[in-house]
């Protein structure tokens, strides 16, 4: 993908499947992802809503980024509070990240599919949490996915 802003934007259904490799529980999330316009500078808001069902129970979900232009169809992700989360060059159709937190390591894998659908796997290591976060996201509205 020659420019990483112009890919995302636009809205997503979201699938992730959350393992705990520690203790051997999983979780999932179903829900929607919009990437919206954020100008002036050609930033994308990226809102994430659903339901997240962990150990049978079943709660409202969201999280919230800043995707900003970083020059030759990368881009930059910040969290809302707008500390640096990591780079996303999607030119190549794969890019893979990495992002401490705390005493955990989280290393993210992000791949094009296609045109309309994308998939991004977090593997978070450390004293505290030993997760694989596999998401897939399927643009709405396009063939294989329903509006």
């Amino acid at each position: 993908m020659p420019d990483a802003l112009a890919y995302l934007a636009g809205a997503w259904h979201v699938e992730r499947v959350v393992r705990d490799l520690a203790g051997g529980a999983e979780g999932r999330f179903t829900g929607r992802a919009d990437f919206t316009a954020e100008p002036p500078h050609g930033a994308l808001r990226h809102v994430e809503q659903g339901a997240f069902t962990w150990g049978g129970v079943t709660r409202p979900a969201s999280r919230e980024h800043r995707f900003e232009p970083a020059g030759d169809g990368t881009a930059l992700v910040r969290f809302p509070d707008g500390r640096p989360f990591h780079p996303l060059d999607l030119r190549t159709g794969t890019c893979v990240v990495g992002h401490p937190c705390a005493a955990d390591h989280y290393r993210g894998e992000f791949t094009v599919l296609g045109e309309d659908r994308w998939r991004v796997v977090w593997r978070v290591s450390g004293p505290v949490k030993d997760l694989l976060l596999t998401t897939v996201h399927s643009r709405i509205g396009a063939a294989s996915e329903p509006v």
